[in-house]
C-alpha cells in the first residue's frame, strides 16, 4: 500500500485543532469572562450623588468694561410628584421614549450598544437609552457621549431600577429633563409652553412636551423653522399613535385631537428692558459658535460682551427722547403699533457696542434689533451702487456707472434690458427728469436705481449683498424689484453691511460676544474682520455718495458735528422706516416697524406723526441724537476716501434745511401744491443720453407690480392684484 496523502492528513489535523466542540467551548469561556467582567464593573460602580447639572449655576453676562449686566441661569424647576401629573400625560412620555419601560430592567442592551458603537466609530450622537438610563444621565452623570459614560449609565440604571419604583424613576425623569425655554422639569415646561400647571395639562399638550425632549430648540413651535414644525408634528403623531397601540388612548379620542400650538415664549424674571434682548442675542451667537443651548442653560458661564455701557445708555435715551416720549402706548392704539430697533457697531473691530430691541424684553419678547421679517427698503440702494461700481458696470448704451452718470428719473419709467418688466413709482409719483447717480442717491429716486440694478444685473447685485453681510432667504429674489429692498433684513444685518462699506470694503461681521469661558471650556469669539469683499474704491465711492444724503438729501436730520454718510428707507405701505448711517468711528442702523398685538405688520402712517413716518424723520433723528451722545458731542474724524471720481456732491435743488414746518426732505410725503421751484413732473425736454427707448410692450401676466420706495397709491398702468387683499403681487408678497 502507498503512504497516506499528506493534504488529507493536514486537514484532519486542523479539524482536531478547530473542532466544533473546541470552538463552542471557547465561546462559552469568553461569555463567562465577559459576564464576570461586567459583574466586577457592577460591583465597582456605585450610585453617585447628584451631578452638577442637578444643582445649576448662574451665567454671568458682563459689559465690555467688566461691569455685570445680568446674572441668569437660576434653575427654572419645580419638582412635582407623579400623582399630580395626569396619567395620560405620564403615558405620553413613556410612549415617546420607552414603550417597554414598565417591563424592562432599566437598560436596553441592544439600543445602548448601538449608540455606544456609533460614538466609538465617530458616527455621532445616537439614541437608544431607556427612560431609566436618561434619568440616570440627567441626575447622576454628565451629557458626554463617551463609551465610559454609557457603561456607567447602564450599570447605575440597573441598580436604580432595582432600588426605586417605576413611578419614582418616571417622576425623576420628567422633573429633570430639559424642555427648552430655560424650563427644566414638567412643571416649568407646562407653564412656559401652555401657561398652566402640570396638573392641568391635556393629553395632546403632554404629547407635545414629550416630543420636545428629542430636540427642544428645534421643536419649539414659536421659533422652529418650517421643517422643524413639520418634524415636531410628526413626532407628536408618533407619540399618540404609540399610546393607541399600547391601549393607553382610545382610537376615537385620538381621532379628535388637534395639534396644541403652544403660547409664545416669555422671558425669565430679571430680563426686563434691553437686558433680555442682549442676553438672548449673545446666547444665539454662542450657539452659532458651537455651544449647545443645553450647555448654556446648564450655567457656569462667564460671558463678556462688546456692549459699551455708556453707548448702550445713550442709545436707549435717544429712542426714549425721539420716540417713546412722544407716544401714548396705553391710550392710543395706533401709537401702540410702533416698534423700534437699532444696532450700533464699531467698524474697525466689528464690536456691537449698543443694541435696542424694543420697549422691553418682558413686554415685547421678539427683538426688533435682530428680527428679519421687515423690508430694509431704500437702505438697499447703496448696495446696488456698490455692486455697479465693484463690477465696473455700464449703462445700456455703454456709459460707465459712477456718481456723475445720468439716469432718467421719470416716475413709472419702464426699465430697459430686463426680461421682467418693471416700472416703479417714485415717492409721490414725482418725476425728476435727468438726474445724476449722486442726485438719485440724495433723493432716493426709485426709477434710477431700478434701471441701475438691471444694468449691473440682479444676480451680481445679490452676490454683492451677500458678500457685504446680508442673509439669503426665500424673499431674496433676483429681480429688478430687489433694488428697492424687498427682502427681509435686521438692523444687525444692515449695520454689518454698512460697517463693511465704512471699513473700505473689508468684511465686518457684527460681534456681540467678546469672550466666553466655562470652568473647563473657552469659546473662540467670532472672527469679526474678514477679507476684502468689494474693492476699496467701490466702497469709498458709495460712502462719498451717502455723505450727500446727510448733507443735502433725505437724511439731513441725521447731520451733526461729525462727518457722516447714510441712507433713508421706507417700505411699501409704510410698514417700516429706516435710517442706516455711519461716521468714521461708528455705524448704526435704526428701524421703525409697524406691528399690531397679533404680530401682524401694519402701517406706520399717522402714528408718530401725521402722514408717513418715513426714514428721514424719526429714525434719522434717533440716529443723530444717539451718534452725538456716543461721540461725546461730536468728532473731528473724517472719512479717508479713495474714489475714482472727483465729481462733487451736488446739492438738492429743494430747500431742506429751513426750520419751517411745511418743508420736508425729499422722501417726505406732501399734500400741498408743488413749489414752483421744484423740478418738473414730466421728463426734461433735453433728456440724458438714452439707455435705449423704454419698453413699449404692455405689461404681461409675469410682470412684477410697481414697487415704491415710499408708499403711494398703486400706479394706474400696473395695479396690484385686487384679489390679494393686500399690497403686493398675486402671491401676496409685500413690495417696497
Amino acid at each position: 500500500m502507498g503512504r497516506p496523502d499528506k493534504g488529507k492528513a493536514k486537514k484532519r489535523g486542523l479539524r482536531r485543532l478547530f473542532s466544533w466542540k473546541k470552538l463552542l467551548g471557547t465561546f462559552f469561556v469568553c461569555c463567562l469572562l465577559a459576564m464576570g467582567a461586567l459583574y466586577v464593573v457592577y460591583l465597582l460602580v456605585p450610585v453617585p450623588s447628584a451631578n452638577a447639572e442637578a444643582t445649576m449655576q448662574s451665567n454671568i453676562y458682563k459689559y465690555a468694561n467688566g461691569k455685570i449686566l445680568a446674572r441668569t441661569g437660576k434653575m427654572n424647576r419645580e419638582i412635582v410628584g407623579l400623582e399630580k401629573i395626569p396619567e395620560p400625560v405620564q403615558k405620553a412620555f413613556v410612549a415617546a421614549e420607552n414603550k417597554s419601560f414598565y417591563k424592562d430592567n432599566g437598560v436596553d442592551i441592544k439600543g445602548t450598544t448601538r449608540a455606544a458603537w456609533s460614538t466609538l466609530t465617530g458616527k455621532g450622537k445616537q439614541g437608544g437609552s431607556t427612560i431609566t438610563q436618561q434619568y440616570v444621565k440627567n441626575y447622576y452623570l454628565s451629557q458626554d457621549q463617551t463609551a465610559t459614560r454609557k457603561l456607567k449609565e447602564m450599570v447605575i440604571a440597573i441598580k436604580v431600577d432595582q432600588k426605586e419604583s417605576k413611578s419614582a424613576i418616571l417622576a425623576g425623569y420628567m422633573n429633570t429633563s430639559y424642555y427648552g425655554r430655560s424650563a427644566y422639569g414638567i412643571q416649568a415646561a407646562a407653564r412656559s409652553y401652555y401657561g398652566v400647571d402640570a396638573t392641568q395639562l391635556t393629553t395632546a399638550q403632554g404629547a407635545y412636551l414629550a416630543s420636545l425632549l428629542q430636540a427642544p430648540n428645534q421643536y419649539d413651535w414659536a421659533t422652529a423653522s418650517t421643517t422643524g414644525r413639520k418634524l415636531v408634528e410628526e413626532r407628536w403623531n408618533y407619540v399618540l399613535d404609540n399610546m393607541v397601540g399600547e391601549d393607553w388612548l382610545s382610537p376615537s379620542e385620538r381621532a379628535g385631537m388637534k395639534f396644541p400650538v403652544p403660547q409664545k415664549p416669555k422671558p425669565a424674571p430679571g430680563m426686563e428692558g434691553q437686558t433680555g434682548y442682549i442676553v438672548e442675542a449673545a446666547n444665539q451667537e454662542l450657539m452659532r459658535q458651537g455651544v449647545s443651548e443645553e450647555d448654556i442653560k446648564a450655567g457656569g458661564w462667564t460671558i463678556t460682551l462688546n456692549i459699551d455701557e455708556k453707548k448702550q445708555k445713550d442709545l436707549v435715551k435717544a429712542v426714549d427722547r425721539e420716540l417713546e416720549d412722544k407716544l401714548d402706548r396705553k391710550g392710543d392704539k395706533k401709537h401702540a403699533t410702533v416698534q423700534a430697533g437699532a444696532t450700533s457697531v464699531d467698524p474697525k473691530t466689528g464690536a456691537v457696542v449698543a443694541m435696542y430691541g424694543g420697549v422691553g424684553a418682558t413686554e415685547h419678547w421678539m427683538s426688533n434689533a435682530t428680527r428679519r421679517d421687515y423690508q430694509p427698503a431704500s437702505t438697499f440702494k447703496p448696495i446696488v451702487l456698490a455692486s455697479a461700481l465693484d463690477n465696473r458696470a455700464v449703462t445700456q448704451d455703454g456709459r460707465k456707472i459712477d456718481l456723475a452718470t445720468v439716469y432718467d428719473g421719470t416716475s413709472k419709467r419702464k426699465v430697459v434690458g430686463s426680461d421682467i418688466p418693471f416700472s416703479p413709482e417714485n415717492e409721490d409719483n414725482r418725476s425728476y427728469g435727468p438726474v445724476t447717480v449722486q442726485k438719485a442717491t440724495n433723493s432716493s429716486i426709485n426709477s434710477a436705481f431700478a434701471q441701475m440694478i438691471v444694468d449691473v444685473g440682479p444676480d451680481k447685485t445679490k452676490r454683492t449683498a451677500l458678500a457685504l453681510g446680508m442673509k439669503d432667504g426665500a424673499d431674496f429674489g433676483e429681480t429688478p424689484a430687489m433694488s428697492l429692498g424687498t427682502m427681509g433684513a435686521s438692523t444687525l444685518d444692515m449695520a454689518g453691511v454698512y460697517a463693511t462699506l465704512d471699513n473700505h470694503g473689508k468684511k465686518v461681521t457684527p460681534t456681540l460676544v467678546k469672550a466666553a469661558s466655562h470652568k473647563d471650556r473657552k469659546v473662540e469669539p467670532v472672527k469679526a474682520i474678514g477679507e476684502q469683499v468689494i474693492t476699496r474704491t467701490a466702497a469709498d465711492t458709495v460712502t462719498k455718495a451717502m455723505t450727500g444724503v446727510v448733507r443735502t438729501g433725505s437724511g439731513f436730520r441725521a447731520a451733526g458735528d461729525y462727518e457722516a454718510a447714510g441712507k433713508t428707507g421706507t417700505s411699501e405701505n409704510n410698514r417700516s422706516a429706516w435710517f442706516v448711517g455711519y461716521t468714521p468711528e461708528l455705524v448704526t442702523a435704526v428701524g421703525l416697524f409697524g406691528e399690531d398685538t397679533k404680530g401682524n405688520q401694519v402701517t406706520l402712517t399717522d402714528t408718530i406723526n401725521p402722514g408717513r413716518a418715513n426714514g428721514g424723520r424719526t429714525p434719522a433723528q434717533i440716529w443723530g441724537a444717539y451718534t452725538t451722545s456716543a461721540l461725546d458731542g461730536g468728532s473731528d474724524a473724517s472719512f479717508d476716501l479713495d474714489t475714482d471720481t472727483a465729481y462733487p456732491i451736488e446739492p438738492d435743488p429743494e430747500p431742506t434745511r429751513t426750520t419751517e414746518a411745511p418743508d420736508e426732505p425729499t422722501e417726505e410725503p406732501t399734500t400741498a401744491s408743488p413749489d414752483p421751484s421744484d423740478p418738473p413732473t414730466t421728463p426734461a425736454t433735453t433728456p440724458p443720453t438714452p439707455t435705449r427707448d423704454p419698453v413699449t410692450t404692455p405689461p404681461t401676466a409675469t410682470e412684477e407690480p410697481p414697487v415704491t420706495d415710499e408708499p403711494s397709491p398703486p400706479p394706474s398702468i400696473e395695479p396690484p392684484n385686487p384679489d390679494t387683499g393686500q399690497d403686493g403681487d398675486s402671491t401676496g408678497r409685500p413690495q417696497g
